[in-house]
């Protein structure tokens, strides 16, 4: 498969939670606080790829994972669950959903920091019944490649985090898929399995209906690094202390470099001001890109973003 910067993004809008799990985490030290609770939002959106026409995903659950839990059981009670949907109720082609957002659910969670996102798929049927687990491609559009996902039925897919959930507004986080990692075609053979490191978190400042996107390739060929922070701020007449968007990418050794493809979604710019990205990680120069305006429904591409050991 050729390398691409396409990514499956998944939007997450939340909101709504069990009362026994809310007062068990304000009592305990990972993600609960008794400062406050704060709005969690779900929804689902997506960039096209070139070379899948469908990727089909059936969700059993979501649970989110509080700082301090990130290896409790999926039946641990500090782990409050998003949202669970019937077999069929939530059948999602994430492909058709291009700069879209389609609504998966609310939560309110007890402010603080949570490490991750867990992600329950139903499991594809034995025998040759059609897989609720799925993809097509551009070349082949008609027959439905099973995707391999068993921790995805088992623990969940968990997508690492941090991301922060503040006292008394609503926090918006997206889940980005990219496809060149997410999806791994297994040897030689027409399988493909679905994993969790090709899947990431972008925290964003609101929830948007209407967005664009800035994307970009953070590498290093003279030094390893594991992860970076990219994170998105207005400047201009507008000058954001807090960034409008964020998030936390992890590199992988691939033609001979250390890199991580990112994207973070944002509401078009207006004439006077546009977006500069800063990617910092620990080792290197803090890079800074220079401020450029993004369209509502295209991505605004930074190209490759090179860093620089301290």
């Amino acid at each position: 498969m050729r390398e691409k910067r396409s990514a499956l993004r998944i939007m997450i809008l939340f909101v709504c939670a069990v009362a026994t799990t809310l007062l068990y985490l304000s009592g305990c030290g990972g993600g609960g606080s008794s400062a406050g609770k704060g709005t969690l939002k779900l929804a689902i959106t997506d960039k096209q790829s070139d070379d899948f026409q469908n990727l089909v995903i059936s969700v059993k659950e979501i649970r989110v994972v509080p700082a301090g839990h990130e290896n409790a059981a999926d039946d641990d009670p500090a782990l409050p669950v998003l949202a669970r949907f019937n077999p069929q109720e939530k059948v999602i082609d994430v492909m058709t959903l291009q700069f879209v957002q389609q609504a998966l659910g609310e939560l309110v969670l007890p402010a603080g920091t949570y490490r991750q996102i867990r992600l329950v798929l139903y499991p594809n049927p034995n025998g040759n019944q059609a897989p609720v687990n799925y993809l097509t491609l551009k070349s082949d559009p008609n027959t439905k490649i099973p995707l391999t996902t068993p921790s995805g039925q088992q623990s969940g897919l968990k997508i690492l985090g941090p991301m922060e959930v503040k006292p008394g507004v609503i926090n918006a986080v997206m889940i980005d898929f990219d496809p060149n990692t997410a999806v791994v075609k297994r040897g030689n053979t027409n399988e493909y399995n679905l994993k969790p490191t090709g899947i990431r978190l972008i925290q964003m400042a609101d929830v948007l209906t209407q967005f664009g996107s800035i994307i970009g390739n953070v590498s290093s060929t003279l030094q390893n690094w594991s992860s970076a922070t990219v994170s998105i701020k207005r400047r201009g007449s507008i000058n954001d202390t807090t960034p409008i968007a964020s998030g936390q990418i992890f590199a992988g050794y691939t033609s001979g470099k250390w890199q991580a493809p990112f994207s973070a979604f944002v509401p078009a710019s207006e004439p006077g001001w546009g977006y500069k990205a800063f990617v910092n990680s620990n080792g290197f120069a803090l890079y800074s890109s220079a401020a450029v305006p993004v369209v509502q429904g295209q991505a605004r591409d930074l190209g490759e973003i090179v860093l620089v050991p301290q």
